[in-house]
C-alpha cells in the first residue's frame, strides 16, 4: 500500500488541527488546543482504485516567534497551505511559507485551504485575492472544519495532484 506524507502549514489558530480532525474523524470540537510540535494522523483513502495510507503530519503554527522548521517538510509528498478567511494576514504567512519550501525542497504539490467560510460575515479575504491565486496556477479551496464544507475536496485535490507528480 502507498503511503504519502502530507504537512499541515500556516499560521496559528487558522484551523489546522480541526480539518485533520474532519477530515479523519468527521468530528469538531470549538475548544482550540494550540498543537505543540507535530501531531501525526493517518487516513487510508481510495484513490484511482489504489489503497493510500496519508500520513498527516499537522505543525505547530507559525507567528512572529516561531518560524517552522523547514526540516518537518523533508520527504514530504505534499502539503496543504491553510488560511484564516476572517485574518487576511494569514495567508500572506502561508504564501511566505510555500515560498520557503519551494527554495528549500523544490516543487512539492500543494493546495491552498482557505478555512472558516461557516464565517461568511467576517470574512476578509476578498474574492478578487482568490482570483489572482487561481490565476497564478494554485489551486485554493474553501473550507469549513465545523461544517464539512470543502474539506474532502481539499484533500481529494492534493492527492490527486500528489499522484500526478
Amino acid at each position: 500500500m502507498l503511503q504519502k506524507k502530507i504537512c499541515m502549514l500556516g499560521s496559528f489558530s487558522v484551523g489546522k488541527t480541526s480539518l485533520v480532525k474532519r477530515f479523519v474523524e468527521s468530528i469538531f470540537s470549538d475548544r482550540y488546543l494550540t498543537s505543540v510540535g507535530v501531531k501525526i494522523d493517518k487516513k487510508v483513502i481510495s484513490s484511482g482504485g489504489e489503497d493510500m495510507t496519508l500520513m498527516l503530519w499537522d505543525l505547530y503554527g507559525e507567528d512572529e516567534y516561531q518560524k517552522i522548521r523547514m526540516s518537518y517538510l523533508r520527504g514530504a509528498h505534499g502539503y496543504l497551505l491553510v488560511a484564516d478567511g476572517t485574518r487576511p494576514e494569514t495567508l500572506d504567512v502561508a504564501l511566505s511559507i510555500q515560498r520557503e519550501a519551494e527554495k528549500n525542497f523544490g516543487p512539492i504539490p500543494f493546495v491552498i485551504a482557505i478555512n472558516k467560510s461557516d464565517l461568511a460575515r467576517e470574512w476578509e479575504i476578498t474574492a478578487e485575492r482568490e482570483a489572482e491565486l487561481t490565476g497564478s496556477g494554485r489551486t485554493v479551496i474553501r473550507t469549513s472544519a465545523k461544517t464539512g464544507e470543502g474539506v474532502e475536496q481539499l484533500f481529494e485535490s492534493l492527492t490527486k495532484a500528489m499522484i500526478a507528480s
